[in-house]
């Protein structure tokens, strides 16, 4: 489990394909920061990759492995990682740690692509587009995570190119996160709230 607060920008360094080209293998560097220099990144442990969940399978004083299924690679933003791709980090939520953002599972639902950011006092309103199954999930004034960072969303609304939805950047968002790095077109990975999902599924149930 993981809160949505990033603590960190990480850098791939190397990629390398597995499973006759279908997997893969991305090496991270870590940021120069407080939470990243000579912090243990014990092999086995979580940590959310852009929001997405990874198992740490080496790791280095300044580095670390994953390996990442077909799957994960075909779901999420993964699959479009090259070198040097920077990746928002963080570490697995502990018994006793502040909850400051929401329950984030690092279980991506799909990608979302950048439609316009427009700066609005003094933030960025950020609009991304949604695929039409997530669009129920996503409500107003409710929690969404993008690319791992916990985010409160203004607005939503349907167009005639799909469900769109808003959230504002302030700038200390921007510049601990890899948001200063995304343009307009991007893809991103989105994890609708837990709750939401949950419900759904109860209704579906209901309903049947």
């Amino acid at each position: 489990m993981f809160t949505g607060l990033i603590t960190g920008v990480g850098t791939i360094t190397a990629i390398s394909l597995l499973g006759e080209g279908r997997d893969a293998r991305f090496v991270i560097q870590t940021p120069d920061n407080a939470a990243w220099v000579g912090a243990k990144k014990a092999l086995g442990a979580s940590i959310a990759c852009s929001g997405v969940c990874l198992t740490v399978v080496e790791s280095g004083v300044d580095w670390f492995a994953v390996e990442v299924s077909a799957e994960t690679l075909a779901k999420s933003s993964l699959g479009l990682w090259a070198v040097g791709s920077r990746i928002n980090l963080e570490g697995s939520l502990r018994l006793g740690d502040e909850l400051g953002g929401h329950i984030v599972s690092g279980h991506v639902d799909g990608l979302a692509e950048v439609v316009s950011a427009t700066p609005e006092h003094g933030s960025t309103r950020w609009v991304f587009r949604l695929p039409q199954d997530l669009a129920p999930f996503v409500a107003p004034k409710g929690s969404i995570s993008i690319n791992g960072v916990s985010l409160t969303v203004n607005e939503v609304q349907n167009t005639n190119y799909g469900a769109e939805f808003g959230v504002n950047i302030i700038p200390h968002t921007a510049e601990h996160t890899n948001f200063i790095y995304l343009s307009v077109g991007d893809r991103v990975n989105i994890e609708i709230d837990m709750l939401a999902r949950y419900v759904a599924r109860q209704l579906a149930f209901k309903n049947s």
